[in-house]
C-alpha cells in the first residue's frame, strides 16, 4: 500500500485592498456582476468575471428557475459566455463574488465554487491548457487567490480518462 498526500498552497488576502491592481479590478467586476443575477428564490447573488489572454474581461452571474435545479451558477454562465464571445481565447483569470441578501446571513467570506462549477472550470483550463487563476471573495472581508482552478478538483474526470491510453 501507498499513501499519497495532495496539498496546495493559495494566498490569503485581508481584503480587496491589498489586493494587486489587476486581481482587485477582477474582484471588482465579479462583485458587480451580482447585481446582474436572478436570485428570485435564494436571494443568495453570485457574480462572476474573468481577464481573458486577450485582455478583455467578460462578467457572468447566476440565473435560477422556479423549476429547481435548472438555474445556472455564475462560473457557468461566464463560461459559456466566453466560449460563445470569444471561442479560442484561453482565461488568465476568474474572480467569484456573492452577496447574501437573506437578512440573517452575511456575505463577508470567500465561496468556494460548486462541484460542477470546479469541473466545467477544470475542462476549459484543460481545454486551452492554461491554468486559470480563481480569485474568491465576499462582498467584504478575507479573499482567497489561488493559482490554478485544478487545485479544487484534485481528482478531476477529463478527457484523458476518456482515451484507452493514458499520456
Amino acid at each position: 500500500m501507498k499513501e499519497h498526500k495532495f496539498e496546495f498552497s493559495y494566498k490569503v488576502y485581508n481584503r480587496i485592498e491589498e489586493l494587486p491592481a489587476e486581481q482587485k479590478l477582477l474582484l471588482e467586476k465579479a462583485r458587480e456582476a451580482t447585481n446582474l443575477a436572478y436570485a428570485p428564490y435564494s436571494s443568495f447573488f453570485v457574480g462572476a468575471a474573468a481577464r481573458l489572454a486577450n485582455g478583455e474581461i467578460v462578467k457572468g452571474s447566476n440565473q435560477e428557475n422556479a423549476s429547481f435545479p435548472v438555474g445556472l451558477c455564475a462560473e457557468r454562465v461566464l463560461l459559456g459566455s466566453i466560449s460563445s464571445l470569444f471561442p479560442q481565447v484561453p482565461v488568465h483569470a476568474m474572480a467569484v463574488s456573492y452577496h447574501n441578501q437573506n437578512p440573517d446571513a452575511e456575505s463577508d467570506r470567500p465561496i468556494s465554487p460548486c462541484g460542477l462549477c470546479r469541473q466545467t472550470i477544470q475542462e476549459y483550463e484543460n481545454r486551452f491548457h492554461h491554468p486559470i487563476q480563481i480569485i474568491l471573495g465576499g462582498w467584504e472581508g478575507v479573499v482567497y487567490v489561488i493559482e490554478s482552478a485544478s487545485h479544487l478538483l484534485p481528482f478531476a474526470f477529463t478527457s484523458n480518462d476518456l482515451t484507452t491510453h493514458h499520456p
